[in-house]
């Protein structure tokens, strides 16, 4: 397991650190250890190096990391605040955990997903996922849901391989599961954090829990960043300066606790992103290589293009629990609305006159007129004192989505064509899961759920566009995913677990164009295979966890974009496999170094030899060309999955004595290369990519204040991390270099 929180150093004896998370993240969580004495160590006693018991909710209830018997990482404290200290969107987690990537063509919205490999690069309205995102425990589907902003969390689980037992929407590839920090009935409490950084990079996060009476309390988090333009335009158009945006999001809670038997705690959340939409370049990548052209300036571009995004989206939920004598009870009722996307760029990258030979100007938007998302569970939880336990539940998903895309004239910038489509999801599902301790020692889990899926498409706007086929279609489909797990504790310290699970995603219907009539992909089905051994080390002053294993998709749903026709059309893979292992180390290596260490290997492959896509318009194609335009990708790897993924992190603190404390902290994630599309060719392939922080901070005053600088990319690597390929060699790349300074208090 990966994880690493705020360490605290008072007279020479570290504090655990779960009661340093809970100092600064004002979580209403209790401390899974005890503040030790001030009295200062002797060389024989290392208790004040031992790690604190991490818990996590992979199976809908805290349990032990230890004791999950699924390959599962957990981030939270110091280390998202330090992630978030750049104002990244949540594309910052990529590689930060083993097997885990993130990515979007979309800039700060939009982003998806890959768990092991295995996602989705479909960038339409109605894009599903094979990773589920879960926010607060509610499903958060559609992907311009899925960049909602990170701040005044509890923490991030990462939960590999499939989850389709427990967890309700498209689950075949895992889970992330973000957790918000939680109203607390004890005080008042909350901190204020500020920033600024290069390009006047500003952020400003804060959060103030109050008791409103011994039975209410509230807690308040916002979060406001904002960047200036930094990149100029040469190409004239009627977009100046871009590269900046602003970012407002908030969220309010309400917890309500009369007694020890029911807690109802009640969310309600927005966001506002308004700024670029993803800036495309034309032809910076050298011919005949993965590399830029020379004189690549990342400061500039060249379009003759509006640029725009704006996305507004709110949202609130009801958690209700009871603590009964036999069972708990669980109501969690969510609704998530977009009441404005839209983005529009330059998909060529340039003007007529370049850079570089630019065939035909396209300038084009998407975005979402209408959403609406409601999900209802109820779940019920045993609390049986003997070895058989259980939960059972039922769930509802209804989603209502109006998406668009249009064309408009590179000169006049008038509107030249308008599509909307609309589609209407709705499924049920059932679900049940047993655990049966067999003695001390030895555990079995087995799960079950029942899940029908049906959505209808169909053409509500069709302005100059003429498509053929059908303008409506259905598809509805059933399926049944099962998991089975075994624990085995070979002493106290050491634990080793076996799994076997399926999971399954609905078909996928993808919006027609001039060229291509609605697309529909089947149902595809996973079935994974997992083993894996955590352990504590050295009297807990260090936990390992590692795992291996190896998954076979059938009908993976895949989506050929570009080629030629600047088209999206979805396919079904025959079959894709995946193999692979994950490592996490954490350790207190001495009273004042903290070290991390994660590390993945993704092997994935295409296996469909009548499997054909379109190949690039001016890239160097290396499958073989089966006929006329058409490529067979068969033995591929999935596109945007690394083999290698590799990230540390090292803390020293110094103790200055009266509770102040001078550190240093550093992270560095690193990726292989990737491919952008299905097919395999020289120059649409991802760079390996190497990206580092540092931090230098001084707390004082018990903790209560903190000023630090930072740096992010500290290296300045630059590397192109997607592209468009239907006109020439365009692409976009990473984030810039930033530095900083940061001011937080607590109270």
């Amino acid at each position: 397991m990966r994880c690493a929180h705020k360490m605290m150093l008072t007279l020479g004896v570290a504090l655990p650190f779960g009661a340093a998370i809970a100092q600064t993240a004002g979580s209403a969580a209790p401390a899974a250890t005890t503040a030790t004495s001030a009295t200062p160590a002797t060389p024989q006693d290392t208790s004040s190096l031992q790690l604190e018991t991490m818990t996590v909710t992979a199976q809908r209830k805290v349990e032990k990391i230890k004791d999950v018997p699924i390959s599962v990482t957990l981030l939270k404290g110091e280390t998202l605040d330090v992630l978030n200290s750049g104002g990244q969107d949540i594309r910052v987690l990529a590689a930060k955990v083993p097997s885990l990537n993130i990515e979007s063509s979309n800039g700060r919205t939009f982003p998806r997903f890959y768990i092991r490999g295995y996602g989705n690069t479909d960038f339409s309205a109605f894009a599903s996922q094979p990773v589920s995102l879960i926010y607060d425990d509610v499903v958060q589907e559609n992907a311009a849901l899925k960049g909602f902003p990170m701040f005044d969390m509890a923490g991030v689980e990462v939960l590999r391989g499939p989850q389709g037992t427990l967890f309700g929407r498209n689950t075949p590839a895992g889970v992330v599961k973000f957790d918000s920090a939680k109203p607390s009935l004890d005080k008042v409490s909350g901190y204020y954090s500020v920033s600024d950084g290069t390009f006047n990079t500003a952020n400003v996060e804060a959060a103030v829990n109050v008791p409103l009476s011994d039975q209410w309390a509230m807690r308040f988090s916002t979060l406001v960043e904002h960047r200036d333009d930094w990149i100029t335009n040469n190409g004239g158009g009627p977009t100046g300066s871009m590269g900046g945006y602003n970012e407002r999001a908030g969220r309010l809670q309400f917890l309500y606790k009369p007694d020890g038997t029911f807690n109802a705690l009640f969310n309600l959340h927005s966001r506002a992103s308004e700024g670029n939409a993803q800036l495309f370049r034309a032809n910076i990548l050298q011919k005949g290589s993965d590399g830029f052209v020379a004189g690549f300036d990342p400061g500039t571009v060249t379009t003759n293009a509006m640029n725009t995004q704006s996305l507004h989206t709110a949202g609130g939920s009801a958690r209700l629990s009871w603590n009964l004598d036999q069972v708990k009870l669980y109501s969690i009722t969510g609704y998530e609305t977009i009441s404005s996307y839209f983005s529009r760029g330059d998909i060529d990258g340039g003007t007529p006159t370049g850079p570089g030979f630019i065939p035909f100007q396209v300038q084009t938007g998407g975005g979402i007129a209408d959403h609406k998302q409601f999900s209802q569970e109820f779940r019920v939880e045993s609390k049986n004192d003997g070895p058989l336990n259980w939960q059972t539940g039922l769930y509802y998903f209804y989603e209502n989505v109006a998406g668009n895309s249009s064309n408009f004239d590179s000169n006049t910038q008038q509107q030249t064509s308008y599509l909307q489509n609309r589609q209407k999801n709705t499924a049920y599902a059932a679900f049940g899961s047993l655990t049966y301790d067999v003695n001390d020692r030895f555990k079995l889990r087995g799960g079950l759920r029942y899940t029908e899926d049906k959505k209808d498409f169909n053409n509500e706007v069709a302005n100059n566009v003429t498509f053929t086929g059908p303008s409506s279609i259905s598809e509805s489909k059933s399926n049944v995913s099962w998991d089975l797990s075994a624990n085995y504790a070979l002493n106290n310290d050491i634990t080793t677990y076996a799994r076997v699970a399926t999971g399954f995603r609905a078909p996928s219907i993808a919006a027609p164009s001039s060229s291509v009539p609605i697309t529909v992909a089947n149902a595809e089905t996973i079935t994974s295979y997992e083993a894996g051994i955590k352990a504590d080390l050295f009297n807990r002053r260090a936990r390992a966890n590692f795992s291996v294993y190896t998954f076979d998709v059938k009908n993976q749903q895949l989506t050929a974009v570009g080629g030629a026709s600047n088209s999206i059309m979805l396919v079904n893979a025959a079959k894709s496999v995946g193999h692979g292992a994950e490592l996490d180390l954490e350790a207190n290596l001495t009273e004042h170094l903290r070290m991390t260490f994660g590390g993945s290997y993704n092997f994935t492959q295409i296996r469909d030899p009548n499997l054909l896509v379109a190949g690039c318009a001016a890239c160097t194609m290396l499958n073989t060309q089966v006929r006329p335009g058409l490529y067979s990708i068969d033995g591929n790897p999935l596109p945007q999955a690394p083999k290698w993924i590799a990230n540390i992190t090292a803390r020293y603190g110094i103790p200055l004595g009266n509770n102040d404390e001078l550190y240093f902290y550093t992270d560095w994630a690193y990726r292989s290369k990737i491919n952008f599309f299905l097919y395999n060719s020289t120059e649409f392939t991802g760079k390996p990519l190497l990206e580092g922080g540092l931090r230098a901070g001084y707390k004082w005053d018990g903790d209560k204040y903190e000023i630090a600088a930072f740096a992010r990319n500290i290296t300045n690597k630059t590397v192109a991390v997607g592209g468009i390929d239907f006109d020439n060699l365009t692409a976009f790349i990473n984030e810039p270099r930033m530095f900083g300074v940061q001011f937080r208090s607590n109270f």
